[in-house]
């Protein structure tokens, strides 16, 4: 099958997505599909023969992170039209406008490609903007995978908000109409573990039975544990975004606080872009046992996953969790908090250790356990890497998708031919990117 992969965003050092990507794109081409991959900054790393097709981005975020750089190749009065200029403001203002805005732009783009040779079938990967409802519009069948619902995300935002301000912007960043607009209308729904496809159909309304659990993978020939490895007594580590609230990264800092003066270092794996997780630690008298890497490479991460002594992911809910899976593929025992899929991934007292989202006091008293106890660390740690090699693998993702895509090609919902038509007609005027009329972006801007 002929399939185009939707990504907004492809980072490969945090969040997921990117991993997600790059890892289902390679094992559906190895499968024999032919993949275009349609993805937003920062663009993941593809196998050789996956096409990538770059579309650019005016979320205010990344022109922080990447400073004078963002403006590099770019038309001077490109920043000027309408759609990009609306990300730019919006983002601006604590907005999440930058899948709405992606979306758009990657209709255009599938559009184009779906003229010149024919897709079978589209795989939106947490998208869910308008511009995905046109892709639909075109003929396609649209695939969708929705790691966890974005409702989830605000909920815990507002909750670990310190002012009313944090939960003003709070309610303000994520979308609310959106993506459960679009979710309904679209041909398949996946979710990455049964726990999130019991969160996706509640959160956007759907039947129990309308959610398909397609399992992440683990990629475990680029993680494992390496001959001879020895973790260092006393080396924590942590990989994600530090300035998610979601990601729990503050009562990981607030429960080492409470350990001292006991001897132990932080390893913290982040976004290169990420600057508040110094000063934090700073606040919880952690100055000098924390030490921060950005965006290493998945061979750098390879050795640090082999170099702690306890993985830690206090997450205050998680789809799946990637990086507590590679780590345990790594032979690290994992500390992980009771929400999400993590039960799935933790086997609780053989694996690792589970603990309430949210309190630092448990999560304390778990860590303190396993520095003390370097041999049952040592005896988790291989529990884990059996169990991830045993239950997680990117083949059989890959290989159920491929089941999935079949399926929807074949009972695809007909949109119809008025509507279609209707909308060939709108496309020339509404949708290229030099002609973009504002107030084609305010559903976008309203709903989030």
């Amino acid at each position: 099958m002929r399939v185009c992969l939707l990504g907004h965003e492809g980072s490969m050092f945090s969040g997921g997505q990117g991993v997600y990507v790059s890892n289902l794109s390679r094992e559906l081409a190895e499968l024999g599909h032919e993949i275009d991959v349609v993805a937003g900054p920062p663009y993941p790393e593809l196998a050789d023969g996956v096409r990538l097709h770059k579309l650019p981005s005016y979320n205010y975020n990344r022109l922080l992170a990447t400073g004078r750089r963002f403006f590099y190749g770019r038309p001077p009065l490109d920043a000027f039209r309408p759609l990009n200029l609306a990300e730019l403001v919006t983002t601006r203002l604590g907005m999440y406008s930058v899948m709405g805005a992606f979306s758009i732009r990657a209709y255009d783009l599938v559009r184009e490609l779906h003229n010149a040779r024919p897709f079978d079938v589209v795989h939106d990967n947490q998208v869910l903007g308008y511009g995905t409802l046109l892709i639909k519009a075109l003929g396609l069948p649209v695939v969708a995978t929705v790691h966890h619902p974005l409702d989830v995300d605000r909920a815990n935002r507002i909750r670990e908000a310190r002012s009313i301000v944090e939960q003003v912007r709070a309610v303000l960043f994520y979308p609310f109409f959106m993506q459960r607009l679009v979710l309904q209308r679209l041909d398949r729904v996946v979710a990455v573990s049964p726990v999130a496809g019991r969160e996706v159909a509640a959160a956007f309304g759907l039947a129990d039975d309308g959610v398909e659990v397609v399992w992440n993978g683990v990629d475990t020939r680029t993680f494992y544990r390496l001959p001879g490895a020895q973790a260092e007594p006393g080396r924590i580590l942590f990989v994600g975004d530090s300035e998610d609230r979601n990601k729990g990264f503050v009562h990981l800092l607030r429960a080492l606080s409470t350990l001292l003066p006991a001897v132990f270092r932080l390893v913290v794996v982040q976004r290169s872009w990420s600057k508040r997780a110094p000063g934090l630690a700073r606040e919880h008298g952690l100055e000098g046992r924390v030490m921060f890497l950005d965006s290493l490479t998945n061979e750098q991460l390879l050795q640090e996953y082999n170099r702690a002594q306890i993985f830690v992911t206090p997450s205050l809910y998680e789809g799946f969790g990637l990086p507590a899976a590679e780590a345990a593929a790594c032979g690290a025992p994992v500390v992980a908090t009771t929400a999400g899929a993590f039960p799935e991934i933790v086997e609780d007292g053989a694996s690792g250790l589970l603990v309430p989202p949210g309190e630092a006091e448990p999560l304390a008293a778990a860590i303190a356990g396993l520095l003390a106890d370097p041999q049952r660390c040592s005896e988790m740690g291989a529990a884990g890497a059996r169990r991830v090699r045993q239950r997680f693998s990117w083949r059989r993702t890959a290989e159920r998708m491929s089941e999935l895509y079949r399926d929807a090609a074949q009972t695809a919902q007909i949109v119809p031919a008025a509507a279609t038509a209707a909308l060939a007609a709108m496309t020339p005027w509404i949708m290229a990117q030099s002609t973009m009329t504002p107030w084609v972006m305010a559903p976008s801007v309203l709903t989030i």
